[in-house]
């Protein structure tokens, strides 16, 4: 039977490529982000090309309730999820005590606490059914602290953390829950978290290969999974969380300085 996704952040980047994904299994859709006129245009392109139904619904998730109306509009429309696929997210590069507020605060709504609301909301129903498989895409950054992105850092580490706690708790079940780390990717998002020019975001890996990797480990259910990561950046990972803290903090810091 064809599963139903529905995919945060599907508007651009690696979300509206794990939908593409997603379709092409002939898999159903719900799509979420905050620009309706593009989950609009992404909901005929799929719909025509794929013959399979796609629901759009427009939400902000740094509205503390979103997570609730997503849920609640799911359920009213009699629809049964069956992945769970939290991907949007926000960055934003500067230090931290320069940082507006509002800003760290939208981070940690979309990062954190929406990802785990919807978590929250949706897990019951997967467990009452003893099916269902969740993606959280948090990232590498999730590994270590970050200097000038230490919000961010610090959210996707709370992602991955909660998500690993969940396979745990779940073990019992036949419902997975994957912690998948894209690397540095090709999107929208280096230009908007203020990121371009850096380091971290030199040859950056392909959206669409990125959301190949994450959709296959979720049909794995894969505790952790890596995405679009070449055997150098995995060194250097590696190498990073070996060096002394301090050490490693400087050079974080260092490949997130515009050059």
């Amino acid at each position: 039977m064809s599963k139903t996704a529905l995919i945060t952040g599907a508007s651009s980047g690696i979300g509206l490529e794990l939908a593409r994904i997603h379709a092409e299994t002939g898999g159903h859709l719900v799509l979420v982000a905050r620009r309706r006129d593009r989950l609009d245009a992404l909901k005929v392109e799929i719909e025509e090309a794929h013959g399979v139904s796609v629901t759009v619904i427009a939400e902000d998730l740094t509205d503390a309730d979103a997570p609730c109306r997503i849920h609640r509009a799911v359920t009213e429309l009699g629809i049964e999820v069956d992945y769970l696929v939290n991907n949007a997210g926000l960055g934003a590069r500067g230090l931290f005590h320069e940082m507006p507020w509002d800003k760290a605060l939208a981070m940690i709504q979309v990062n954190a606490i929406a990802l785990a609301g919807l978590t929250r909301a949706f897990l019951p129903g997967f467990v009452a059914r003893n099916s269902g498989r969740i993606l959280n895409v948090t990232s590498t950054a999730s590994e270590m602290p970050g200097p000038l992105q230490a919000v961010y850092f610090a959210t996707k580490g709370f992602a991955a953390y909660l998500s690993n706690a969940l396979v745990e708790e779940l073990r019992d079940t036949s419902v997975s829950v994957t912690n998948f780390m894209p690397t540095a990717t090709a999107t929208e998002f280096a230009a908007v978290a203020g990121m371009d020019g850096t380091a971290l975001f030199r040859n950056t890996a392909t959206a669409r290969a990125v959301a190949k990797d994450g959709y296959d480990a979720m049909l794995r259910g894969d505790m952790d999974a890596y995405g679009g990561m070449t055997f150098k950046r995995r060194v250097m990972q590696i190498v990073a969380k070996s060096m002394p803290k301090r050490a490693a903090l400087r050079a974080v810091r260092r490949a997130q300085e515009a050059n």
